[in-house]
């Protein structure tokens, strides 16, 4: 492992360097790898490894995407009985809600020697509500891509790629960890870090709620508002909260930090940032605590479990997720995007519209 100091505390971290693709080949050159479910992160996740040129197979109960992507039937695409019968490494990639569901199925294939294999800390920490509790005589390792399916693959296809969690939570062979680590770069992962399945699934499901998705979408729409309501247009009230942070400051931000974004703008937006700044975090310091709180608590894996088991969850998304897209602010957002100079392409990837956690 490489230590590296990350703002002056030193973590251990495995590079592509140290654990080589042809390292992780031979560490899983004897595994089929059965990829559960093909959803969000399960496409992304499969394709890498076949390209990486890894021993895998797909079990869904629909084919169809799976089929569009390549994966041939009784070749390499199966029920989901039959591949986890077949596997060695069982990666189960079904949502958080569809792991608890299919466990009673899933769980009799885990015979003696066999890896279950995880994205994410969920089905594991929260035992208690997912019933999930494997065999003591199997390994139970997690790699936890940092980032969407898509960009798992999109990143894959650009010769880069997505840094990714770790963990081994239940090492029957002896070998957890060194199939953990294979997997991980067989994936593409950029680096891997370790972590446990508890401070994952606590860190990641904080992060979903807040920055990365909930905080960012509430904000943009609070901003938004306010400026329609001072009489700004749409088109110059979307510019102002979202197209030039897409398009340019999150990219310097990207490249060198938020310091190095700062002192790339005007001594007007420098000064009105940092003066605002300490504002926004006393204001949003107590909704993070509450929120850090209701994961810890399972309060927010209950709500999941719940919500996302119910019989019409996939028209209650699609009616959340339409409401968004018809909203003002993201109907001028499509018409900003069209007007976009045109660019090269991205790598081709057919991304999921709805259904499942965007992250797992």
């Amino acid at each position: 492992m490489a230590k590296i100091d990350f703002g002056g505390t030193k973590e251990d971290v495995v590079t592509r360097g140290e654990f080589s693709l042809a390292k992780a080949r031979k560490a899983l050159k004897k595994e089929t790898i059965a990829v559960l479910g093909y959803g969000v992160q399960a496409p992304a996740q499969a394709l890498n490894l076949k390209d990486n040129g890894f021993n895998v197979i797909i079990g869904a109960r629909d084919w169809t995407r799976a089929k569009q992507d390549g994966w041939k039937p009784g070749k390499d695409l199966f029920s989901l009985e039959e591949a986890a019968d077949q596997g060695t490494i069982l990666l189960y990639l079904v949502s958080d809600a569809g792991q608890r569901a299919l466990w009673p199925t899933i769980k009799k294939f885990l015979t003696p020697g066999k890896a279950l294999a995880f994205s994410h800390g969920f089905s594991i920490v929260f035992k208690g509500q997912t019933k999930v509790v494997p065999p003591s005589d199997v390994d139970v390792i997690m790699v936890a891509p940092k980032g969407s399916g898509l960009n798992v693959r999109r990143n894959f296809l650009a010769g880069a790629g997505i840094n990714s969690s770790y963990a081994v939570f239940q090492d029957a062979t002896g070998r957890a960890t060194e199939r953990t680590l294979a997997l991980g770069i067989g994936i593409g992962s950029g680096y891997l870090f370790p972590t446990t399945f508890q401070r994952e699934v606590v860190s990641d499901l904080t992060g979903e709620r807040g920055v990365l998705m909930g905080a960012l979408a509430g904000i943009m729409e609070a901003q938004y508002e306010v400026l329609r309501k001072n009489g700004h247009s749409p088109s110059e009230a979307f510019n102002e909260t979202v197209e030039e942070l897409t398009q340019s400051l999150i990219r310097l931000v990207d490249e060198k930090g938020m310091d190095w974004m700062y002192a790339n703008c005007s001594t007007t937006a420098q000064r009105g940032a940092l003066d605002w700044k300490p504002k926004f975090k006393k204001a949003t310091l107590p909704v993070f605590k509450a929120l850090y709180q209701s994961v810890k608590t399972g309060k927010e894996s209950a709500r999941v479990l719940r919500v996302c088991s119910g019989p019409n969850y996939k028209a209650l998304l699609a009616k959340e997720l339409k409401q968004i897209g018809d909203s003002e602010m993201w109907r001028a957002g499509a018409a900003v995007r069209s007007l976009r100079p045109k660019t090269a392409a991205a790598p081709a990837f057919k991304a999921k519209g709805t259904g499942g956690r965007t992250m797992n």
